[in-house]
């Protein structure tokens, strides 16, 4: 089973109350990104400005190629507590692991240790696995090209 091509980690809090700076304190962690709700965004690229509809707090762990992703969710895990009553006391905001893994070639695969599953499952962390087809990127490209 071939392994990915690469990958990308993030942990992810959301919530209406959900304060940065009280989550960052909690967790020992200064965040890639973060808001709350109310605060105005402005767009990197576009330049327009939105309104938060809720508080976010994010952490990103370093791309990796080829896609490693335990390492990349003990790289996030390991510099935030491990005090499991802290974790349960942010599981108000819903905390989930975003992974995109992105494939090259059409049956690429991946697994997880129980060690990953049992730290992700102790802090009540979900999992949620994004797979991008190869083949997809191609077309896109593929598209952009006609485009311009």
């Amino acid at each position: 089973m071939p392994a990915f091509d690469h990958s990308l980690v993030t942990l992810r809090f959301f919530g209406s109350d959900l304060l940065p700076d009280e989550i960052s304190a909690l967790l020992g962690a200064t965040p890639t990104a973060s808001y709350h709700k109310g605060q105005e965004l402005k767009g990197s690229q576009s330049g327009v400005v939105r309104v938060a509809r809720t508080g976010s707090w994010r952490l990103d762990a370093e791309r990796r190629e080829p896609e490693d992703l335990e390492a990349q969710i003990f790289e996030i895990l390991d510099q935030l507590t491990g005090d499991l009553a802290i974790w349960a006391s942010l599981a108000r905001f819903r905390p989930d692991l975003f992974c995109g893994l992105f494939m090259g070639s059409s049956n690429d695969g991946v697994s997880l240790s129980p060690r990953v599953l049992l730290a992700l499952g102790q802090r009540g962390i979900e999992l949620g696995l994004d797979i991008y087809d190869a083949e997809e990127e191609v077309r896109n490209a593929q598209r952009q090209q006609v485009i311009s």
